[in-house]
């Protein structure tokens, strides 16, 4: 299986390991040229790689034609930030397979640890199959992440991250015999998010009447630090909220 990783941030740079140590080649390595968390370096020290590019030069001829030379048969996008262009994606034999940390179709797009916290939708991790569209391809595999009221936005940012390697580590084997699951998504039951819509879907308004449930569910859903958090005005000043929230044993009453 001839793989190409385009590896980002802690979970790229956990699948490079895993490929590294386990003298598992890669045609080639993506890097994500932010750097978004400085695990650049380590990705490249980890994985077993003989080129490595840059995601500034996706757009480039020259690097497009370097991959479709490479006889691809997939391209592996962990915690991949940008969106793949069509001509991207009809590079490699099979296609792109990429890491979303929801349970799809619940939560396409962006920030899917808040949503699933603030609207109670169930929450996951899916590796699925890219098209054209967001997070709309075939499900190759997905796991449920059981949550409890003492999660926020930031611990099941985490827990994703877990599950998205300890299911894509699982199912490595049926993925290098090429022999992949593709199967639909309900699109008509799941959910979809702009990074822009979370500011708005933040704002607690003083004068609304809420269910405790709700209110606490979006306070902790926007409890990341060092983020922004939950967000209220009054008197002309904009203040945050975060929450935390602990099990604590039941006292038998008397």
């Amino acid at each position: 299986m001839n793989i190409a990783l385009f590896a980002c941030d802690k979970v790229g740079c956990e699948v490079a390991r895993f490929f590294g140590d386990r003298d598992e080649p890669l045609a080639c390595l993506v890097l994500d040229s932010q750097d978004r968390g400085n695990f650049n370096e380590q990705i490249i020290k980890c994985a077993n790689a003989p080129t490595v590019y840059e995601s500034n030069a996706l757009n480039s001829e020259g690097l497009l034609q370097s991959l479709e030379d490479a006889s691809l048969d997939l391209i592996l996008l962990a915690w991949w930030p940008y969106i793949i262009k069509r001509q991207l994606i009809g590079i490699p034999r099979l296609g792109c397979l990429n890491f979303h940390p929801s349970f799809l179709p619940y939560n396409r797009g962006k920030h899917p640890n808040f949503w699933a916290l603030a609207t109670e939708t169930p929450a996951g991790v899916s590796i699925h199959w890219v098209d054209e569209g967001i997070d709309n391809g075939d499900i190759a595999f997905q796991s449920l992440i059981e949550t409890t009221w003492e999660d926020n936005g930031q611990t099941l940012y985490q827990k994703a991250q877990k599950a998205i390697l300890e299911l894509f580590e699982a199912n490595f084997a049926i993925i290098k015999s090429g022999k992949i699951p593709r199967v639909p998504q309900n699109l008509s039951m799941g959910s979809f998010h702009y990074a822009r819509e979370i500011e708005a879907a933040s704002q607690i308004n003083l004068n609304q009447n809420y269910q405790a449930r709700e209110l606490l569910n979006l306070i902790r859903a926007r409890t990341f630090a060092p983020h922004p958090a939950a967000w209220f005005i009054d008197n002309d000043g904009k203040y945050e909220v975060r929450v935390e929230i602990i099990k604590v044993p039941q006292v038998p009453s008397d």
